[in-house]
């Protein structure tokens, strides 16, 4: 399945060659990397490195663009252990599908075994604790919550206590997504991340930044504050799917572990790279 139209656009500029690749062509391809958010040292890199192997067909340089882009991309895969506590913190700014990623995720996990509970952390919009509790009650996963305007850290060092003494696998916490006030973002982050590292053991604590994937340049700056705050471990990308701006991606150099492709609980899945570098360079039809 295809996933992204730069692979399209690369064909058509390959195509529009019909005899020597002259430096129209590489302007051009340039050009067209930039636009599709691969950063403009990118474009220039994988521009120059196709000027020096000069392809003679459209799979040479379909399959040398492929190849240039395997090392910027990476997959991780996120495992908790069984009967160890794991604490996944779940951040993004609002409107990118967070919420809905740790209901998404709790539905993932509890089909495989694990014992999961949801910590309502974004306690500075009572809109965002009753839409996961409203997650909570449909998935069949407890939640740990307190009133709007309660300290998020104390909701996660409640809910680190009490799955630790009911014996409980995971636990996803929602965080606040505002970013009108960055200081006031990175420290209540660094808070919450200092608690849960005196608590869990650093092999079982993952942070996973949610972004929407059609937004380019906006999930760049989002993935660059979030990981200077706590250090990034991981992505869930939502809305994947032919509008997705993915050379996005290359900019942000954080792996990715799970895409969200429907509205459904269900429709989340571990992200494949060699599907994605394969569809990113026009390689999969």
């Amino acid at each position: 399945m295809a996933f992204f139209g730069i692979g399209n656009k690369l064909k058509a500029l390959f195509s529009g060659f019909k005899k020597t690749l002259d430096q129209s062509f590489f302007d051009n391809l340039e050009d067209l990397l930039i636009e599709g958010d691969f950063g403009a040292k990118n474009a220039m890199l994988i521009s120059e490195e196709v000027n020096e192997r000069k392809p003679k067909t459209e799979e040479e340089f379909l399959a040398i663009v492929r190849e240039l882009l395997e090392d910027k991309i990476e997959a991780v895969n996120l495992e908790p252990v069984k009967g160890e506590l794991s604490v996944y913190l779940v951040l993004g700014v609002n409107g990118v599908g967070k919420t809905t990623s740790i209901a998404k995720l709790a539905t993932h996990y509890k089909k495989e075994g694990y014992s999961v509970v949801m910590a309502a952390a974004d306690t500075f919009r009572a809109a965002a604790i009753d839409q996961l509790e409203l997650h909570a009650q449909r998935t069949g996963t407890r939640i740990v919550r307190q009133e709007n305007g309660s300290d998020p850290g104390a909701v996660i060092y409640d809910a680190i206590s009490s799955a630790q003494a009911r014996g409980d696998d995971l636990i996803l916490c929602d965080t606040a997504g505002r970013m009108h006030n960055k200081e006031n973002l990175v420290r209540e982050l660094q808070k919450i991340d200092k608690i849960i590292r005196n608590r869990v053991k650093p092999e079982n604590y993952k942070k996973i930044l949610v972004i929407d994937a059609t937004t380019g340049q906006n999930s760049i700056s989002q993935a660059q504050i979030f990981n200077e705050a706590v250090g990034l471990d991981a992505l869930i990308l939502t809305k994947y799917d032919s509008a997705a701006k993915a050379g996005a991606l290359v900019q942000i150099g954080i792996p990715v572990a799970y895409v969200g492709t429907g509205e459904h609980y269900e429709d989340i899945h571990k992200f494949d790279k060699e599907e994605f570098l394969s569809s990113l360079a026009g390689l999969d039809n």
